[in-house]
Order: structure tokens, then sequence, then C-alpha cells
């Protein structure tokens, strides 16, 4: 099985995520290669063909250019694999180029069991496995699904590729999101409610708790998306991602979409009554308890100091 990696370039700069990939291909044990629109003074670490087109003629995202430049490299290579990062860009791209070879897509990939991709269903509840009915298959990985032991290494064999395709798109620039009321990327301490608060009364429990803590509060998707916490506070992939020194997650089972958005927090408490939740795979202490009876004690026992 061969897989070629479509790496990404932003602002002028090689965007670190493209390690996932390798980690994805490494996990698989397969032959793989690398597609980039970007520029030779910002080449991925990586021991394999890398396939360079220059950014600054073909944009940094343009889907007919870009799409005619990986069908290009796929028609040389002959992957059985096609794999992009869930972001925006494969979001976009990877349907294209999935329709053009007439290839199966299975986007947001959160780990590879049996050699099947598998992703997440029912809101990330449960998982299920995937098996492609199409000789090749265009693929999407979910951010902080897979990652190196170690920092990325290697030198690329760089082969500059080039079209004369041109496209009705063109990338003017980047717009940040506004930010309105709290920024949770500059909190030191995070408490997240999570689907186990049970109700949307229940959120207050976790706000006294940040509160005596002299931190803010945030939340996982689910709880988000039931319109019980603002989505300012949204902790995770679709919306902060966060490192603070403590990250309290209440009632959060650990779907990859969260995880990757807290996992690289300083110290991270989780409280949850499943012992054997993803979220105690990253958790510095794991507390088995009903949040319901834990929080109002924890937080009177704070503010008692």
């Amino acid at each position: 099985m061969k897989t070629l990696l479509v790496a990404e370039f932003r602002e002028g700069k090689l965007r670190a995520e493209y390690s996932q990939l390798v980690a994805f291909a490494q996990q698989q044990r397969t032959e793989a290669a690398m597609f980039l629109v970007g520029s030779a003074g910002e080449l991925p670490k990586f021991n394999g063909t890398l396939y360079l087109a220059d950014a600054a003629k073909h944009g940094e995202y343009n889907p007919t250019v870009h799409k005619q430049l990986l069908l290009e490299v796929i028609e040389k290579e002959q992957p059985t694999q096609i794999v992009f990062l869930h972001s925006s860009y494969g979001w976009d791209l990877a349907p294209r180029v999935a329709v053009a070879l007439q290839a199966a897509q299975v986007s947001e990939i959160i780990a590879v069991e049996n050699g099947l991709p598998v992703v997440p269903v029912c809101n990330a509840k449960l998982r299920r496995s995937i098996k492609s009915t199409t000789g090749r298959t265009v693929l999407t990985i979910q951010a902080g699904a897979f990652s190196l032991e170690g920092e990325p290494e290697g030198t690329p064999t760089v082969v500059a590729i080039d079209t004369a395709a041109t496209g009705k798109v063109q990338c003017t620039g980047y717009e940040a999101a506004k930010i309105e009321g709290v920024d949770l990327t500059k909190a030191d301490i995070i408490v997240s409610a999570g689907r186990g608060v049970g109700k949307p009364e229940n959120v207050a429990m976790v706000q006294a708790l940040a509160k005596a803590l002299g931190g803010e509060y945030g939340a996982s998707r689910p709880v988000v998306d039931a319109g019980w916490v603002e989505h300012n506070r949204q902790v995770g992939t679709t919306g902060s991602t966060v490192t603070p020194k403590l990250y309290v997650a209440c009632g959060i089972s650990g779907a990859i979409q969260h995880l990757a958005g807290m996992k690289k927090s300083d110290f991270i408490v989780a409280i949850n009554t499943d012992k054997d939740a993803p979220i105690g795979e990253v958790a510095s202490v794991l507390v088995v308890a009903d949040l319901k009876q834990f929080l109002p004690v924890l937080t009177e026992k704070l503010n008692a100091r």
C-alpha cells in the first residue's frame, strides 16, 4: 500500500501539523510520499519524496489549481490512499479530489484498527471501522488523533511540480475569528463542563468551581451545541485550543476533538463516573466520582481556605 500525504502551507509557513500525517503513515507502516504547495525555504522533515509546487505562483489555496497539481502527482505515484488533515483546506480539497478520482472518501479519522480507518459516530459516543470499496480512498484525519513519539526528522527528496491550470478562486488573506467575551486561550485555570453535568442547571456547579479556583469555565462541544454554554467557551478543535496551567474536565468523556484542544495543559484533573473514560489517558489525576456530589464539596473546601 502506498500513501500520499497532503501537507499545508499558510501565511508563508509550513503548518507543523504535517507531522500528524507522517505519524498516520507510520502507524500503518505504509510507503509514503508527500505533496505540498509551499516554499523551498519551508520544507518538512520527512524521509521520502516531496512533490513541491510554488505557493508564490499557485497561491496558498486555489482549489482548481491545487486539485490539478494533486491529480498529476497521483497519476505518477499511484497511491492507494490520499490523506489530508481534517482542516479547512482538507474539508474543501479532499471531496474535489475524491470526485475527480471517483474514489470513496472517509472523513475525520481518529484511529486505525486492523488496517481500517476508525471514525466517531453518535456524537463521538461510539466508533466504527470503515472499509472502502474503491481502489483508492481519500481520507482526512482528525487533528490530534495521530502524533509522533518525538520530533519529526529526515530530509525529503524534492521533486518540483508545476501546472498551467488556472482557477477563478483566489486566496487574498486570512482573517482571525473575532473573540467576543472571554478568551480561554489566555486563562491559566479552566474548568470545563461536559455532557456528564446532566442538565443546564448543573453548569452552575462548574462555574462555581472555576470561580473558587480563580479561573474561567469552559465546555465541550455537546454542551455548547445544546445551548447550555455560549460558543466562545467551547474547548476543542471547533472551539479554542487551550494550554492552561490547570485544566479540570467535569463529566467529559474525552472525544478526540476535545482532547486535541486541551491535552497540552500543564496539569489535567478529570472528574468522571467512568474509570475507563478516554479522558483518563491524558489526565494527571482521574477522580472517579459523581460530579454532582463531588464539585459542591470541593468548591466549599476551596472557598473555606
